[in-house]
């Protein structure tokens, strides 16, 4: 399987990439859950690094509800990425009431196309995830994120496998949060997945 590892400044993205990594995925603020790096943070990435880069587009912690303002933030962030270069982004919208917010994800879509596009671990606050994932596939989306809607995926892998076979190759099915050396080969061995974070 590919392998994703989460960084949070440059020099990481060099061992990540220097220790075999697929992909990374760069972030900044590792106590917020990631939030969107500096442009200062992607450029000298991509500069330095030859590994795949994707970008979390996240203008703070909390919930994945946007404010028209705060949505106008991603969509520049999105832009920017792309100008940059950044092979993928890293976002997720939902509505008040725990859906996908469709309507947001078209629009950045139509922005961040031909980037790729991964669906974060929002996923994992929504209230129908098997509702979220026909959404998210329709919507285009790439990959996504999850931890099976538990805090680890290790505690989430009846959800992840079932979210597996659901997406039937349709999208890829990431599995995410607390996965390391010590236990990625128990939890492939369960889920078989094609990449992991």
């Amino acid at each position: 399987p590919k392998i994703e590892i989460c960084c949070f400044n440059v020099q990481s993205v060099l061992i990540a990439e220097k220790a075999g990594a697929d992909r990374v995925e760069l972030c900044a603020n590792y106590l917020e859950g990631g939030i969107t790096p500096s442009f200062a943070t992607i450029k000298l990435a991509k500069e330095k690094s030859k590994i795949p880069i994707h970008v979390i587009v996240r203008p703070r912690g909390g919930d994945f509800c946007y404010s028209d303002l705060e949505f106008d933030v991603i969509k520049q962030d999105v832009i920017m990425c792309k100008k940059m270069g950044v092979d993928g982004v890293v976002l997720g919208f939902l509505t008040p009431d725990g859906h996908v917010d469709i309507q947001k994800c078209i629009e950045v879509s139509e922005l961040a196309s031909p980037m790729s596009m991964t669906f974060h671990r929002a996923f994992d606050k929504v209230n129908d995830p098997f509702r979220a994932l026909e959404d998210i596939i329709n919507l285009g989306f790439d990959r996504i994120l999850t931890s099976g809607l538990k805090q680890k995926a290790s505690q989430g892998i009846d959800t992840l496998k079932e979210l597996l076979d659901k997406a039937n190759d349709q999208i890829i099915i990431m599995p995410g949060s607390g996965i390391n050396a010590n236990n990625i080969a128990r939890i492939h061995k369960k889920l078989n997945a094609q990449e992991y974070q």
